[in-house]
């Protein structure tokens, strides 16, 4: 797992959920000819989070891009949308989503008849993207957005917890400590 999905799958533990990175789901012969991609091996998503209590599911596909421009997102749509393939391919996003709730419900992680919700993890949003309409269209979609406003209060809200033995956790309360004003004694 890449840095960025170890902090995403932090910060969705301290929301109640339990996660598990690089989950590859089992597509049929078929399926991988309904897509387009019959020779395709496994589709793997970057972290799926599960939460018992509502027996919900995201399937999070993780961009930190912090050192390139970040995700652009303009006139309704993403730039390179190949990066993108389960927000922009209708098709492979409802075969995807639905067989990887028959693997799971089969294989006894989740209860029957989960709520799967497709969710993208950003850590840089390119300036020239349209924030707004990027929001606007997750929510008509029905799918989540953790952008870098909800990383950062989220890593706000962790590093005021207890301590845990995470890297990510650790470097979240030494940031925090290190932005208070230096005591002078």
């Amino acid at each position: 797992m890449d840095a960025f999905e170890s902090l995403i799958s932090m910060l969705l533990r301290h929301d109640g959920f339990w996660t598990t990175p690089s989950v590859k789901v089992e597509l049929t012969k078929e399926e991988k000819r309904l897509i387009g991609r019959a020779s395709t091996p496994r589709w793997e998503l970057d972290l799926i989070a599960f939460k018992g209590q509502t027996n919900e599911v995201l399937a999070v596909e993780c961009k930190s891009f912090l050192d390139s421009t970040g995700v652009v997102f303009r006139n309704g749509q993403f730039e390179h949308p190949d990066r993108y393939k389960l927000f922009t391919d209708p098709t492979l996003r409802e075969i995807v989503l639905q067989r990887l709730s028959l693997q799971l419900v089969s294989r006894g992680s989740c209860a029957p008849s989960p709520k799967i919700t497709l969710a993208l993890a950003i850590g840089k949003l390119a300036q020239k993207s349209d924030a707004a309409g990027m929001k606007a269209h997750f929510e008509s979609q029905g799918w989540k957005l953790f952008d870098p406003d909800w990383v950062r209060q989220r890593l706000l809200t962790a590093s005021q917890s207890g301590y845990e033995n995470d890297v990510a956790f650790v470097v979240s309360k030494m940031l925090l400590h290190f932005l208070k004003p230096a005591r002078i004694d």
